[in-house]
């Protein structure tokens, strides 16, 4: 039995307890916050502790899910990593592209799995759309539109780029395959005093592929939607309901996909990556890869120039 821990159990953190639970995964819960560490730990009937540190000597574990807030990802990753344990890490695998550089060698030498949480590319349609640009059902794809928007949450500790717009970002390399070569953006802040809150990224692709991310915590009403212009036809999802349109000559089509919880699929991938000791959907490398667009989208916007990739 695949024993796990989640570090973390505050907001997003809970559903990972919950998910792993349900795996019959969950060996125990780490939270600074001993009053919320030792509720779960009832409620789940796992141990729980508040330092990471007491944990790994204590438990016998197989691995972590690291959920706590990103400026502390590196410093956590780090130290389990270095205990031989196989890590999933909430996004952004880190704040800056050295650290995840770093996360990446630890890994490599403790030959365990490193993985980052890009819970879109385990959204059923999304994962259906990745599949119609493989079999090539609309010719090839053009243009991706992405669309996040909602007010921001309380416990943040990075700006909109590295919080929310990296789902995006990383949808769009997986969706065509390959790393953006140039990236142009726009943020800046309306409500917040501190991080951006706002973003309008344009990534550049290979045989003139483009993908815009807008990304805001402005507006109140809750917005994840993705238009794919092939060809041959236009794709529409709604990352929520998880409903896909799609748009040919001949009319439009709505595909019946099962409904599914995107994390269950996400955690069972890296309980299945341990078990089989191969590399997960998701690497340490598209973390990494993903920080340094978010870098570049950064620079861009403070320089009001376009940011060239290196291959």
């Amino acid at each position: 039995m695949v024993r796990i821990a989640v570090i973390g159990i505050g907001g997003w953190g809970k559903n990972h307890v919950r998910v792993l639970n349900e795996l019959d995964a969950l060996a125990a819960v780490c939270d600074a916050n001993r009053e919320r560490m030792q509720l779960y730990s009832k409620k789940y009937r796992v141990p729980g502790y508040e330092s990471v540190d007491s944990m790994v000597k204590k438990e016998k574990l197989d691995g972590v899910t690291i959920c706590t807030p990103a400026s502390t990802h590196f410093a956590i990753a780090s130290k389990v990593l270095g205990e031989g344990l196989n890590t999933f890490v909430e996004k952004p695998m880190t704040t800056t592209s050295s650290d995840g550089e770093s996360l990446i060698e630890m890994a490599k030498k403790a030959r365990k799995v490193l993985t980052v949480g890009f819970i879109e590319r385990f959204n059923p349609p999304i994962s259906d759309l990745k599949k119609m640009i493989t079999e090539g059902r609309l010719g090839a794809p053009i243009l991706l539109e992405f669309h996040r928007e909602n007010r921001r949450g309380d416990v943040l500790d990075v700006g909109i780029v590295k919080d929310a717009s990296v789902h995006d970002i990383d949808t769009a390399r997986w969706l065509f395959g390959e790393e953006p070569r140039v990236v142009f953006a726009r943020v800046g802040n309306v409500k917040s005093e501190k991080d951006e809150d706002f973003a309008a990224i344009m990534l550049g692709f290979g045989e003139q592929r483009t993908a815009f991310i807008t990304t805001n915590w402005v507006t109140p009403a809750r917005v994840r939607t993705l238009e794919a212009v092939f060809e041959n036809g236009v794709v529409n999802v709604d990352f929520v309901s998880q409903q896909t349109q799609v748009h040919e000559e001949d009319g439009t089509r709505m595909p019946k996909l099962v409904i599914q919880e995107p994390l269950m699929l996400e955690l069972k991938e890296y309980l299945a990556a341990m078990d089989e000791k191969r590399q997960p959907l998701v690497r340490g490398e598209d973390g990494l890869m993903v920080t340094r667009i978010a870098e570049a989208v950064l620079a861009s916007s403070h320089s009001g120039t376009p940011i060239f990739m290196k291959p």
